[in-house]
């Protein structure tokens, strides 16, 4: 099956286990009605020997209520936090020991043939030894590139919301404080793109795609180098931050979420951007609201913004 955009691999982790954000993304998927068939027959804890279930029955909570607090929004290191309060305390000890179960299952042991049969039907062109292999294998990724004992740390933080919210403010502060790199996302905007907005007509869908592209090209290129990197970009739509992040496993979304008052009385008072204040009201009905964000009252002062960022991500 092709990759599907916004599906990690199991092997990611999130805060100390592997799995859990490939079964939060499918959660989400789910939700909006992206997630292909195949997958949805698996989702939940309705078969006691699938990922999804023996997941819920090591965190010690309802597959009914993960969902519910998946849905109800925030980060992955919120949620994971929120699951680990609730449940059964687990020790760092017994999470290693869970990510080599998990990972290992297929290799010689009752699942081995399951493995090599799927491998036939899905006429694989590399030999899977395990099943979270096989998930890699099927949906593209190269094996061996993500490993459970390793570190897999989140190496972009995406800063988002309509104009005036902060992102640049406290993007800078937040890249400052974790030793990262910013980028402004409007300094990648084309020309073309510039002279619309200063003239107050709203960008379209294709007038961000190339400049969607452009950022996702930059923070691929920052990775490839080893940089860790911070962006200030609005990314108003679901679709547009599928498109910075296909792969959520290494990338998150911090969301200044303000009221239009407060917004408009920052645009009034900002000079020398392109961005007009009469533009807010396009965006703001453009904005659909993140599921996957760590949520921020834009309101707040920068400083506390860009701290509680570096403290949710600092480990991730």
């Amino acid at each position: 099956m092709p990759r599907v955009p916004g599906l990690r691999s199991p092997h990611a982790k999130v805060g100390r286990l592997v799995l859990l954000g490939r079964t939060l993304d499918k959660i989400r998927l789910a939700a909006c009605g992206e997630l292909p068939p195949d997958y949805g027959e698996s989702l939940g804890d309705g078969r006691p020997n699938h990922f999804d279930a023996r997941l819920c029955r090591f965190l010690g909570v309802a597959f009914a209520d993960l969902r519910s607090r998946t849905l109800a929004g925030g980060c992955d290191e919120e949620i994971a936090a929120w699951a680990h309060a609730r449940g059964t305390p687990r020790t760092d000890e017994e999470c290693v020991i869970w990510n080599r179960f998990i990972t290992k299952l297929g290799w010689r042991d009752d699942r081995t043939e399951a493995v090599r049969q799927r491998t036939r039907e899905y006429q694989l062109t590399v030999q899977p030894e395990t099943l979270c292999e096989l998930f890699d294998a099927d949906e593209g990724r190269p094996l061996g590139a993500t490993r459970c004992w390793e570190e897999a740390p989140v190496w972009a933080i995406v800063v988002m919301g309509v104009s005036g919210c902060g992102k640049t403010t406290v993007g800078r502060d937040a890249a400052a404080r974790l030793g990262w790199e910013f980028l402004e996302g409007d300094s990648l905007h084309s020309p073309a793109n510039i002279a619309k907005m200063s003239a107050g007509t709203p960008l379209t869908d294709a007038d961000r795609a190339p400049w969607l592209a452009a950022i996702a090209a930059a923070m691929a290129a920052a990775a490839a180098r080893g940089a860790r990197l911070v962006v200030g970009c609005s990314a108003l739509k679901h679709a547009y931050r599928v498109a910075l992040a296909p792969d959520p496993g290494p990338v998150r979304f911090a969301y200044l979420k303000g009221d239009g008052e407060l917004l408009r009385r920052r645009l009034r008072e900002r000079t020398g951007h392109f961005m007009k204040e009469t533009l807010l009201q396009s965006q703001l009905e453009t904005l659909e609201e993140p599921l996957a964000a760590l949520t921020l009252d834009a309101g707040a002062p920068a400083a506390e913004l860009a701290e509680r960022i570096q403290r949710t991500f600092a480990a991730a």
